[in-house]
């Protein structure tokens, strides 16, 4: 089992917080952590996949609430009853006032975004998202991408492993999900096949009150959105080539998102930068290994020579900064940037003192000024909140490209194994 970086926060959050509510993807690995959370602490642990226990707290929310007793409990695919929350709401306020860690919620669909619950619980709740594996827990290493951009200054760890073509295509074709590793391209492409089949629709179900037949068009939606990992968010043109309404097709990504199937990235608009910004947000997959799949993509060279890949592993680098954010020391906010003469820069890392980090990700293990371009851009628009302008590659390397006023570096991608 995969030791994650996480459990000490969430063990943090339920010393302080009444309520925590744990989401991310289903199959992330939310379950186990909270098993073993609940085990060690004497929590109750109560799953809703379990039927009785669904259908009691459906139609007798506050009554399944009582028989809990006011112990500590772990409740398991919250998602499924949103009913609860109003009971769970009553149950907290009656606490004493220094009590913490009564309900510890876990879901695979950021329920209180969803367009069945109207309602959010009190402030004294923690909400966390645990996204399948980064890399740093699969080598079980301590880097934190998050912390190594924080510093004042780039320090490099010592004998970074040289990352080869086909161990970074390995790594986008895996992807992050713990019970797919080690498994070959057979296996992979079944689990796969059960975990949009089999999980996809009924989670969707949960949490977006669809109206006639959406399978169909899921089905269409999200192969489709795969192939625009690190594009730009433009739902006419989707709706155009699938043949759907265009709102139809934004409530779905909404919905997709709340699942964690995708990420959407919005636009860095504030101060010079707004005027000059394109205000539409990228699309990125959650996990590229559920991208890869959807592409159609079984084997590193079919994904090195696909079209998709620069976009692909985009993706992955805009996941392990969400994956490290949780355990990271300090906090940051993920935007991109776009201007209208198409200078752009992938990720727009804003820190807690409105500091700036642009960042590109190339596929290429050679860096040229040019590659600079969208970074000096937004440097010129944002002055002295610019810190520096990073190009990660797969170099290995740490390469200076200063033009003397600002601090640009080309970074070796091997840095986050």
């Amino acid at each position: 089992m995969y030791t994650r970086k996480s459990e000490l926060v969430l063990r943090e959050m339920l010393n302080e917080f009444r309520i925590l509510y744990l989401t991310g993807p289903r199959q992330a690995g939310k379950t186990t952590l909270a098993r073993k959370i609940a085990n060690d602490t004497k929590m109750q642990y109560v799953s809703l996949d379990d039927q009785t226990a669904f259908t009691s707290a459906q139609y007798d929310p506050h009554g399944f609430i009582d028989s809990l007793k006011n112990r500590p409990v772990v409740l398991d695919e919250f998602q499924y009853a949103p009913e609860l929350i109003k009971a769970i709401k009553l149950a907290s306020d009656l606490l004493p006032v220094n009590k913490r860690g009564q309900f510890f919620l876990t879901g695979s669909a950021d329920i209180f975004k969803s367009a069945r619950t109207q309602e959010a619980l009190p402030g004294h709740m923690a909400r966390m998202e645990l996204y399948p594996l980064s890399v740093t827990e699969k080598t079980g290493s301590d880097f934190n991408l998050i912390d190594f951009l924080s510093a004042e200054k780039l320090s490099l760890p010592d004998n970074l492993p040289v990352l080869s073509r086909g161990h970074l295509a390995q790594e986008l074709l895996d992807g992050g999900y713990p019970e797919l590793q080690g498994k070959g391209p057979r296996a992979r492409q079944i689990w796969f096949q059960s975990y949009l089949q089999g999980r996809l629709f009924k989670d969707f179900d949960s949490i977006y009150s669809a109206k006639g037949e959406y399978h169909t068009k899921l089905e269409a939606l999200i192969p489709y959105l795969a192939g625009l990992c690190g594009n730009l968010l433009k739902y006419a043109s989707i709706a155009n080539d699938l043949g759907q309404n265009d709102k139809i097709i934004k409530s779905y990504v909404e919905a997709l998102e709340w699942m964690f199937i995708v990420k959407r990235i919005h636009p860095y608009v504030k101060n010079r930068a707004r005027r000059q910004s394109i205000g539409m947000a990228k699309l990125h997959m959650v996990d590229t290994g559920l991208a890869c799949y959807l592409l159609g993509l079984k084997k590193k060279q079919q994904l090195l020579d696909s079209p998709f890949y620069g976009g692909v592993l985009e993706s992955f680098f805009v996941m392990e900064c969400y994956k490290h954010m949780m355990w990271a020391k300090e906090t940051m906010s993920l935007y991109h940037f776009r201007d209208k003469r198409k200078n752009e820069v992938d990720i727009v890392l804003e820190q807690a003192d409105g500091r700036l980090i642009g960042i590109e990700v190339k596929a290429s293990d050679t860096i040229r000024q040019n590659d600079f371009k969208g970074l000096k851009k937004l440097a010129e628009l944002t002055m002295n909140q610019f810190k520096y302008g990073l190009v990660f590659y797969t170099g290995s390397r740490l390469m200076p490209f200063g033009d003397g006023c600002n601090l640009y570096f080309a970074v070796p991608l091997s840095i986050l194994f």
